[in-house]
């Protein structure tokens, strides 16, 4: 599990059941080529939008159960039809990716983390209807973590995706930026100021309390499902005490996972904190 892109989430990973791997992996198909659709190669917005709409025809064409053609399709909709999950969170995927193509900035933290509810709860929410735990209470802790994991995939990429689109891509806050007094330009040029790391430790401070908030989650759920969660979260509080080794300096590297990270991820998934 990287905290990189749809890898934010398990991907059939050995952790979970055998009979989950296959229903994950189809998940997770969608995701990441719905995504794909949104950020890579050069296609225009239009066209993205193009091919994003398509997936939602396939959607419509599964609720009224008409034939399904594209490929993605006919392997996630026996996946959709065995496990009753519910087609509105595919759709509200969809809508964030779309989102992706004509949006740029974000007002306030409440716009990004309506953005979160729709790019990443979503995949939380089905990952607890194939477990069938899809309780209130872990629905919620869920969408902590899911947030939280995005808001860290934001932070980490924060350089990367300053050069995504004519005026870069900046999911920072534009009322926080301009508290800490800290420019566009300045996110767009790659310029660490001491303005910008004060900014970006507040984000990583609130990602971590959110990611923390959701935590239980992984002890509460049984055998290798909860494992998998656990991991995941170790995971994601992983690249975040990576972020403030580098000293919030983001543009000049990258915070990744590293085959040494791992047996720290898998004895903190294994350990519960007092």
């Amino acid at each position: 599990m990287a905290v990189d892109h749809y890898e934010n989430f398990p991907v059939a990973s050995i952790l979970l059941p055998a009979s989950l791997r296959e229903p994950v992996a189809a998940i997770y198909g969608f995701a990441r080529s719905a995504d794909d659709f949104a950020d890579e190669g050069d296609l225009s917005p239009p066209q993205r939008c193009e091919l994003l709409a398509a997936y939602r025809a396939e959607l419509d064409a599964i609720e009224r159960h008409e034939p399904t053609r594209h490929p993605i399709f006919l392997r996630l909709r026996p996946v959709i039809e065995r496990y009753g999950l519910p087609l509105q969170l595919f759709r509200d995927l969809l809508d964030a990716f779309t989102q992706d193509t004509v949006k740029d900035r974000y007002r306030d933290f409440a716009e990004l983390m309506d953005y979160c509810r729709r790019s990443a709860d979503p995949v939380g929410r089905l990952l607890l209807h194939l477990f069938g735990h899809a309780t209130a209470e872990n629905l919620s802790r869920s969408d902590a973590i899911c947030s939280a994991l995005q808001l860290i995939n934001h932070w980490q990429d924060v350089g990367i995706d300053a050069g995504k689109g004519a005026q870069g891509r900046i999911y920072l806050p534009q009322d926080e930026m301009a508290r800490f007094g800290v420019r566009d330009d300045d996110i767009v040029r790659r310029v660490t100021s001491a303005d910008c790391r004060k900014l970006l430790r507040f984000q990583v401070e609130r990602a971590r309390a959110l990611m923390l908030s959701g935590a239980s989650l992984g002890w509460d759920l049984p055998g290798r499902i909860g494992l998998e969660i656990r991991a995941i979260v170790a995971g994601g509080l992983r690249i975040l005490d990576k972020i403030e080794a580098v000293e919030y300096d983001v543009f000049a590297r990258r915070p990744t996972l590293q085959p040494l990270d791992w047996p720290l991820i898998l004895w903190r998934s294994l350990v519960r904190p007092l």
